[in-house]
This record gives structure tokens, sequence and C-alpha cells, in this order.
């Protein structure tokens, strides 16, 4: 193990698993920042840190490919790196196997910003904590999936909706960013995802959402392997304001299950 990286061990406990008994992606997807969190907190980039001078990270982008999903009970490692840092963007991995790595379940990619808490304006990275997260990054280190990308969506017409309530809000007093994907979920049958198992997801975050506010979710779907969802949050006139878009994808199981 190098100490470029960082390893956070889990386990899929079974209230934070679906009625397939297996990890909600939420959930893993929670697990991956505090996986991060960790490992940027042990080197004294973290927001235990960056609290202080009132400064936080924000996530941009993300993308999860999975091979497999964790299932009920099943422990399961997470191993996170910085792969590269600019002046006002970050770019972290992680993979997601087995305690013995015997078994991939799937890596992920992300894109972080850094703002002030206070102005909410983006900060130069590079000057934070004299550049230390520098000393950190491992770009030689494989993340075997594709790129995560800016996530660009088709019009779309249909939608439904939530209103962002108290299990929605995290310590920064906006929708946690796991919520909307736990929200996109929400919006498929039990039999997709009986017949159908997510393959990727992508996510691009525009804005923040606030207790109260009523969130749209469009959806349109090409077939039943792909589909793109827009989020906006609107004041009940004509006016929205996007909060995130998404691409899932899900490839078909009904042939393996029946193997």
């Amino acid at each position: 193990m190098t100490d470029k990286t960082t390893k956070y061990y889990c386990t899929a406990d079974a209230f934070h698993c679906d009625f397939q008994h297996q990890l909600c992606i939420g959930h893993l997807g929670n697990s991956l920042l505090n996986a991060s969190d960790m490992h940027s907190t042990q080197r004294n980039f973290g927001m235990t840190y960056l609290n202080t001078i009132n400064k936080t990270w924000v996530l941009s982008r993300l993308a999860i490919e999975l091979y497999d999903i964790p299932k009920e009970h099943e422990d399961f490692t997470i191993e996170t790196w910085v792969e590269n840092a600019m002046k006002y963007f970050t770019k972290r991995n992680w993979a997601i196997y087995s305690p013995k790595e015997d078994k991939v379940y799937g890596y992920a990619k992300s894109i972080w910003a850094m703002i002030d808490t206070i102005t909410r304006e983006p900060q130069d990275i590079l000057a934070v904590n004299e550049g230390r997260i520098t000393e950190y990054l491992y770009p030689e280190k494989p993340c075997d999936m594709a790129d995560v990308s800016r996530v660009t969506v088709p019009k779309m017409e249909k939608y439904s909706e939530f209103t962002i309530r108290y299990s929605d809000i995290d310590v920064n007093g906006h929708c946690n960013s796991m919520k909307y994907i736990d929200h996109v979920m929400d919006t498929f049958s039990q039999e997709h995802l009986l017949n159908y198992q997510l393959q990727r997801l992508e996510i691009a975050y525009v804005a923040e959402g606030h207790w109260g506010e009523t969130v749209r979710i469009y959806h349109l779907s090409p077939d039943d392997t792909q589909h793109f969802f827009r989020l906006t949050k609107h004041n009940g006139e004509a006016d929205e304001q996007e909060l995130c878009r998404l691409k899932v994808y899900f490839k078909d199981k009904r042939g393996i299950n029946n193997v």
C-alpha cells in the first residue's frame, strides 16, 4: 500500500440494502464520499482543515461503473486516490473490491472543486495549505473505466416531482449529493430493477437544492438500458434552475438469471 491511497473497509449492512439484498446505490455513493473524506483528512486537505479557513470541497461530476454490487452482509473495500489537481478542479478515483482483492465490484471517477463557504466562489486549490495536495497525486495508478463526462442530455418534457425534506439534507444545509441519485432510482419500477442491473451512472452537479424546494425529475429513455435525467427546482412559476443531469445505463440480466 502506498501513502498516496487510502483503503476504507465497509460492510453491506442489511438496512442499507434493497429488496434484492444488494447495497443501495446511494449508500455505495456515500461510502465513496466517506473514503474520500478519510483520505483527504489524513493528509490535511480534508473538510476538517478546510472548514477552519471557510472553504469546502464540492462534488462537480461523478461516474460509477459496476460489474457487480455488494450483497447483504458482504464485506468490501474502497480504495481512493487523487489522480490530478489543477487550479480550480481535482480528479479523484476509487476502486471497489472484495477484502481479499480477488473480486472487483467496480470503479468510480469524479471531479471536485473547492469553494469559499461564505462567498460560494471557486478557490485556488493549489494555494491552500501550500499546495499539500500535490504531494499525493497518483496519476499512474489505473482506474479501469471510461472517464467522467460533462453529462449532456436531450430535451425532456415528462417529469415527476418531490420536495426536499429533512432526510435529504446534509451537514452543509443542502440536499445531499447522493440523495439526487436515490430519488432518480425511485422512478424505476420494481419489475425493471428485477430485470436490469445498474451498470454505469454519471451525474453532473450544477446547483444546490435546499429544504422545502420542489424538484422536478425529467426523464427520457430511448430503451430499457439507457436513461437520461434532468433535475430542476422551480418557484411555482415558469422559472426553473437546473440542479443536476444524469445518465444511467443498465444491463439486461434476465438471461443470466435463467442460466
